[in-house]
């Protein structure tokens, strides 16, 4: 009888630690959007934040129910603009179009920097042929 017992307190003691992990990451991800709401003034955010350290679950539902709308089109809008931010950073880095590595092959070849080898090199490197 001892061992179910401890197999239930065990149970209970897990489902506790989830529900009050889940709870933790609730009032994270509530603070993170009272941020990044531009149309809040500081005043507000002020307020809400007040709220959540006083009385933390009742203001987490009420956050939740009026402006969880709100905050899911926040999310969304932060995940596109890093994703615009990470393509244009990608196409920054990346490298250049094969027309500008043969042109600046040639520069380098009207220089005399190269020869005419290299600069074949280049151009067939940029071009993605193998020979």
């Amino acid at each position: 009888m001892t061992f179910l017992a401890t197999i239930w307190d065990w149970f209970w003691f897990l489902f506790w630690i989830y529900v009050y992990l889940a709870y933790l990451f609730a009032l994270v991800y509530i603070v993170i959007d009272i941020f990044r709401d531009r149309t809040l003034n500081g005043w507000l955010k002020a307020v809400w934040l007040i709220f959540l350290v006083f009385v933390p679950f009742i203001t987490a539902l009420v956050y939740l129910i009026a402006r969880g709308g709100g905050m899911a089109e926040r999310s969304a809008r932060k995940q596109k603009e890093s994703q615009e931010y990470s393509e244009e950073y990608i196409r920054s880095v990346s490298f250049a179009s094969p027309m500008d590595e043969i042109a600046k092959a040639k520069a380098l070849l009207d220089a005399g920097t190269i020869t005419q080898g290299e600069f074949d090199a280049l151009k067939n490197k940029a071009l993605g042929n193998k020979y």
